[in-house]
């Protein structure tokens, strides 16, 4: 079972969302979008989209930090281990709520608000049940890897090194058998996420418009601006 789920299943999920993603750009363009409801209710979407989006780039980067970088490279510029578990406790617990009181905020106003629940898919439910899962199993692997609810667990040596082995294709499946089954469940909950993002709306992501951050600014004119005055009246010669 550990290597059917530590060594085949990261890699179906590659290619799944490698060729799911490739799929529904070819077929289907015109559903390449979130399905924005913000014509039906927009004051809680004011507050909860912001919370969900800014809170879940934190913990995307907060991933990509503890899974990528080995702990041998945060010692070597004299980040100690307990230093370096206080600020992923702190900025984990902060995102990690931000983030889930977003998504709280987002299925409240999609169940209350009428039309808004109406143009609510299947896919839709089940694309959040998958994200809460993800965030909520998230939030507890913060508190348990820290110590504050459990045993303390470093993950970078376990389910780092096991990550960083898939890239080498030689995955450690002891390292991620090692864990505790708190952080194998939340690793499951995340290739889930992963495998469902070209199948439901979550795709946009590939799509966000980060362009806008570097794109030179738009100078606007008046019409009338350049134009020659006209005279009024008129004189015989």
């Amino acid at each position: 079972m550990n290597t059917l789920l530590w060594t085949a299943l990261p890699y179906v999920t590659l290619a799944l969302l490698v060729g799911g993603t490739a799929w529904r750009y070819r077929y289907d363009k015109f559903g390449w979008t979130t399905r924005s409801s913000q014509l039906y209710e927009s004051r809680l979407l004011r507050i909860g989209s912001p919370l969900f989006h800014f809170g879940l780039l934190v913990v995307i980067i907060g991933h990509i930090i503890g899974l990528v970088i080995p702990e041998s490279w945060t010692d070597a510029i004299g980040v100690s281990h307990d230093a370096y578990h206080i600020q992923a406790l702190v900025l984990g617990a902060i995102a990690g709520f931000s983030t889930l009181t977003g998504i709280a905020i987002l299925i409240y106003r999609r169940r209350t608000t009428g039309p808004v629940f109406m143009a609510t898919t299947r896919n839709d439910k089940a694309m959040y049940v998958v994200l809460v899962a993800a965030i909520v199993t998230g939030l507890a692997t913060t508190l348990i890897g820290a110590g504050v609810v459990g045993e303390e667990h470093n993950y970078r040596e376990t389910v780092s090194v096991w990550f960083r082995s898939l890239f080498t294709l030689n995955p450690d499946v002891d390292a991620m058998a090692a864990a505790p089954a708190s952080f194998q469940i939340h690793t499951l909950a995340g290739l889930l996420l992963i495998v469902s993002i070209p199948f439901t709306r979550l795709v946009h992501a590939f799509s966000a418009p980060v362009g806008y951050l570097f794109r030179p600014y738009i100078v606007y004119r008046s019409r009338d601006a350049g134009r020659p005055r006209s005279r009024s009246g008129s004189s015989r010669h």
